[in-house]
Order: C-alpha cells, then structure tokens, then sequence
C-alpha cells in the first residue's frame, strides 16, 4: 500500500516546505490518509525536545545561536530576516517522512517521525557548536569578533567589498597565489595582501571576515568593471551583491534521472532489476530507517560531509573516501583530541579509506567500494567525475540499483564555466544575501554557512527520495542537486524587509532579549511597562533596557502577559543549560565536543 501523509497546521513555513518536499518526492505521496490506506505520520513543533517557550521562528533564532552566529561579522546578534529554522525543519521533516517510507517498504515497523524548528537550528549551528566546546575544553580562547560599540550595524567584519562606483562584490578563491595576485592587481603589496588571506578563509569557520582595512580601501578605489577584470585574469571568482532579495532562478530543489533498464531475466518486469546486494533490513529491535544500506561518499567542506553525515544520523552506514594522508579539514582548529573538532561535528561515525584518484588504482578502489553501495555521493567540481570515470553513467551500467548522487553549487546556472560553487557566491547568485538583512543594511551573504547546510540537507532528501523510488522499481537514479536550488526553497519577500528598534535583540544590563510577536506587534505594551516613558519613540526603547537584566526584563514582561526569549550569545551554555539536555549532547570522551542529538524522533 502507499503510505500516505497526515500533518499538522503549524509552524506554517516548515510544514509548507515539507509537503512541497513530498510531493516533489513523490507525487502519489498524499498528505491525508483515507479508508484501508496506510498512515505514515510527520509532526513539526517549535520547541521539540528543548524546554523552552519558543513562539515562532525569531524565538528560535534567538534562544539556539542562530543571531549570535549570523551576527558575528556586524557586531552583535542579529536576526536572519528569512524564516531559515523553519525551512530547515520542513526539509528534516521531509527527510523522516521519505525515510519512514524507505524503512516500510523494507520491512521496518517506523509509522511516526517529529522534528521540530528548534532541533533545525541547533544542526544548522552545529559545527559552530562543535568548534566553541572543543575551544573551551581545551582553555583556548574564542575567535576575535568586533562588538559594536553601539547599536548602529557595523560592516567591518563582513567580506563584502566596495567599488568606488557603490557597487558591492563578493569574492571567492581558494588558491592563495590566486588572492595574492587579484589584489596585486588592485595595487597592494603581497606581504598585506597576505595578511587579509588567513581571516577570508576562516570565515567559513569563524563567520566573522575582519579583512586588514587598506584591502577594502584598495576595493573602493576601482570599479566593478576594473574588478571583474583583475578577477578575470587571476582566476578569482567574483559576482556583485544585487538588493533583489527574489532567487534569480528557481530550480527543483533535485533532479533524478533513471539509471539505464538492464538486461533482466524478470519478463513479468522487463523495466526492473533487483537491488544490488546489502544486508537483510532487521525486523525486531531498536532500528533506524536506513538501518542495513550502506553509502560511500568522497566529499569535502560542508555540503557533502552534511549530507553523509544526515543518511549515517537515520542509520545508513557511511564510508569516507579520502585522498592519501586524509582530509587535510581534518586538522582544522580547533581541535578536539587529535581532529578538528568542526570536521567531526560532520564526520564523526564515518570509517574512511584513503584513494588517490589521480591513480588507476585510486580509481578502482573507488569502483569496488560503489559496486557494493547502495549510495553514492560526491561533491566534486564540475566535470571532474567525467574526467575520472566516474560519473553516472560509469558505475550505474555495472550497478543499476545504485543512487548516485551529486551534490554541486551552481547546478547549470552558469553552463560550462560557473564561478567557484561555495556558500557565499551562492548566496548572492539566489538573492539569499539580500533577502538576510534588512533594507538598512547593505546587502551581503550570512557569513553563516546558510546554503551549504541548506544545500547538504536537500541533497540528502534527494537521495532519500531515490531510495524510496528504488524500493518500488528496483532501479536506480541519479541525484543532482546543488547550494542554489537549495536556497530557492527560502521564501523571502518581493522587498527587502523593514525593521524597528523592536525587530532586533534589545540589549539589556547583562545581554540580549529578542521580544515576542506580540509586543513586536504592539510596542505600546512595552512603553507601558517602562517607568516614566510615557509616549517615548520606540527607536529610544534602547536605552532603558539596558538599566535592568536580561532576567528581570523577561519577568516583567511575563507578568504582563508578554514574551521573550534570552539571546543565546555562548554556544558552550547549550552543553551545560538543562532546557537542552534531550537536544544536545555535552563533550564526550570519543568527540571531545558537543553536538546536537539526531534531529528526529521515530515511532
């Protein structure tokens, strides 16, 4: 029987993203459940397993490091203005779904799934998460981050750059030559140059971009057209910051396409194959719904390892290929025991063999440990499968039940010469880093990875969603997916938001306090509350905040009726805080950081 689909109305975002998921996973895949049908029930809450009060997304983006991260590079917290935990949780809550039907169609007893928004902001942060408990148990101190010294937004920690005809770029590289070069071009002397080259890597670790100043000024004093020409000529790659926050395109968020119909004995189903060889599904005990299938990635950064690390979270035994000597992300700090500690927050749990696929040997390695997959997933550059042998139609012909699954930046968007495929680039090429601030600032990308989380996560519901349709025909597909059909999912305005005093974390005599839809609604509520404010602006609400605690605000505001949530600005408290003791887990002997639990719950 086909399993359909029962759900509940709130939170609106993550369900919305969800059924869309669904369907685009299935399109018999229903969200309601008649007579004689079999019911496969998701539920997404705000909270989930964290005893808090979280009313909506802003609460969530407060209360689990989603403005603390976000807003490192402008000096103090700051809300995402997309609802990115609830898109988030709605591609978790797809993934549960689609995975429950993997498991049934395998035989697993699985009926019900929950996630919750709180449970996709605290993986959206987890290697951030991972980074500052390690950090702290090893007495090392945090990564500088500019605090503003007032609450006027600052810019100096964002790597956007300005042109002298007020255009804004982003600029990606990961060549060192290449950087030293792009900015001998634009005048500055390889030894400053050198000094901006630590601070723009790190920022994918860090969030915070602090590049030296006269490399801005440098920036500033060419236009966009000289600057896409010293790009061009040393290979950087470089796209202007646009303020239409609307995706420029709006892909699928994947594509699956058959794998070829092999030569089958079956007549009563010619168009079939049985899957390859794997391990019986169990049928008793405490099991996961890809329990028994194995996957084998070659993958590197964020969006790849995420997404192994998301099919090894719902059971799936996941195998690492890494070039001789291991993964150089390996020894990223900080480290926690004797591995970086943000390449285990991905990686943890995951054996790995080492190929060098410069090499025939390499290469076939790599063949043999497909052949017994049932996944394969990489995020190689552009054209480097087919050049290995290794692409689709390589290993499918000899393997037609395998998933082969690849996880790209750009997709086709740009044909045969697309630009570096990374976060920020892909922030800015889907409208992502307009749509993040609001109007006041200037636009520019989260230095928060946003889309390689994003774009991890439905790569990884692609590759359920081709499991699920292998378990009905037998056959396998390809997955390609990529950062940008990722952040389409985002729903984002026609116009870049607006914000009052009220719309951002207040500061207060110890911290920060986000305030509740209610009083965001309605400011005069909290100008009652204030002693003597009698008809003061909102915009001077600031000020008297920060004469009493963050405790004291939330309890006066309780007693009227009205919500707030503390702003979490240290990311070892989670580890440590009891209202997150079923959602996080505390430093243990074999990470040596905390981590946030699976992000599900399976009945």
């Amino acid at each position: 029987m086909t399993p359909r689909l029962r759900t509940p109305a709130r939170p609106a975002v993550a369900t919305t993203i969800a059924g869309r998921l669904l369907r685009h996973a299935a399109p018999d895949l229903r969200e309601t459940s008649g007579p004689g049908r079999e019911t496969v029930r998701y539920t997404v809450d705000w909270a989930g397993p964290v005893e808090a009060d979280l009313p909506d997304e802003r609460a969530v983006q407060a209360a689990c490091g989603l403005m603390y991260v976000h807003g490192r590079a402008t000096g103090g917290p700051l809300p995402l203005a997309v609802d990115y935990a609830s898109v988030v949780a709605g591609v978790l809550a797809a993934q549960g779904a689609t995975a429950l039907r993997v498991a049934r169609a395998r035989g697993l007893d699985l009926r019900e799934v929950r996630t919750s928004v709180a449970q996709g902001a605290l993986l959206a942060v987890g290697q951030y998460l991972a980074a500052a408990t390690a950090r702290a148990g090893s007495g090392a101190p945090e990564p500088d981050v500019p605090v503003a010294p007032s609450d006027v937004p600052q810019t100096d920690g964002l790597a956007t750059l300005e042109t002298s005809d007020d255009d804004r770029v982003e600029v990606e590289t990961l060549d060192p030559l290449a950087w030293r070069e792009f900015w001998a071009r634009l005048g500055v002397a390889p030894a400053l140059a050198g000094r901006g080259w630590l601070p723009f890597q790190q920022r994918f670790a860090t969030a915070v971009c602090p590049l030296p100043d006269e490399l801005r000024q440098a920036a500033r004093r060419r236009t966009l057209a000289e600057l896409r020409t010293a790009a061009h000529h040393t290979g950087v790659s470089l796209l202007a910051v646009g303020s239409d926050p609307a995706p420029a395109v709006r892909p699928a968020p994947w594509r699956l396409t058959p794998g070829p119909a092999p030569v089958t004995k079956d007549r009563a189903h010619p168009n079939t194959v049985v899957p390859g060889a794997r391990p019986a599904a169990p049928v008793s005990g405490a099991v996961l719904p890809l329990t028994g299938l194995r996957v084998v990635e070659s993958t590197r950064r964020v969006q790849g390892p995420l997404a192994g690390h998301v099919l090894r979270m719902l059971g799936a035994d996941v195998v690492r290929i890494e070039p001789p000597g291991g993964d150089p992300m390996r020894w990223l700090p900080p480290l926690a025991g004797d591995c970086s500690a943000r390449f285990s927050a991905l990686n943890a749990g995951k054996p790995s063999v080492e190929a060098d696929l410069t090499t025939a040997p390499g290469r076939d390695k790599v063949r043999a440990l497909a052949a017994a997959a049932d996944v394969f997933l990489h995020n190689w550059a552009p054209g480097k499968a087919a050049r290995l042998g290794l692409d689709a139609s390589d290993l499918l012909p000899g393997h037609p039940a395998l998933v082969y699954a690849w996880a790209s930046g750009f997709g086709d968007a740009f044909g045969d010469r697309p630009p570096l495929g990374t976060d920020y680039l892909a922030q800015v090429h889907s409208g992502l880093a307009a749509a993040v601030r609001p109007a006041d600032q200037p636009p520019a990308p989260s230095l928060m990875t946003l889309t390689d989380v994003l774009g991890g996560l439905v790569c990884a519901q692609g590759v359920l969603a081709a499991l699920a349709a292998r378990e009905a025909t037998g056959r396998g597909n390809r997955v390609d997916s990529s950062l940008v059909s990722a952040a389409a999912l985002v729903p984002r305005p026609a116009h870049r938001a607006r914000w009052t005093a009220l719309d951002r974390p207040l500061r207060t005599a110890d911290g920060h306090l986000c305030l509740g839809p209610e009083v965001r609604a309605r400011p005069e509520e909290v100008l009652r509350l204030l002693d003597g404010a009698g008809a003061m602006a909102t915009e001077d609400l600031a000020a008297r905040f920060a004469r009493r605690t963050t405790e004291e605000w939330t309890a006066r505001l309780a007693e009227a009726g009205l919500t707030a949530t503390p702003v979490l600005t240290d990311l070892t408290a989670p580890a440590r805080d009891p209202a997150f003791r079923a959602a996080v887990a505390p430093p243990g002997p074999f990470t040596g950081h905390a981590r946030p639990y699976a992000p599900w719950e399976f009945a």
